[in-house]
């Protein structure tokens, strides 16, 4: 074996669907897939459990949000107009 490659995370589509699209599914899996800041403790603990629920590997917290991420625009946006 000469040399070890990483993969692309989309590298599984091959030559499909065209570059840009491509890039993106790129960009949101890795976001996806890396560990996010707790709300509750502020440890970077966080990770998906499925589509929406997430949960803090810490201190066990486990809260609802955006599909591919923790928290999105729209939710902030509810955030605050909640507070007032």
């Amino acid at each position: 074996m000469v040399g070890k490659r990483t993969a692309n995370p989309v590298g599984r589509l091959g030559a499909r669907y065209g570059r840009r699209i491509r890039k993106k599914l790129s960009e949101v899996e890795a976001d996806l897939r890396r560990k996010h800041y707790c709300q509750n403790c502020g440890f970077k603990a966080v990770a998906r459990v499925s589509v929406g629920v997430w949960k803090c590997r810490k201190c066990g917290f486990t809260f609802a949000g955006a599909a591919y991420s923790p928290s999105s625009e729209l939710g902030e946006v509810a955030k605050r107009s909640v507070k007032g």
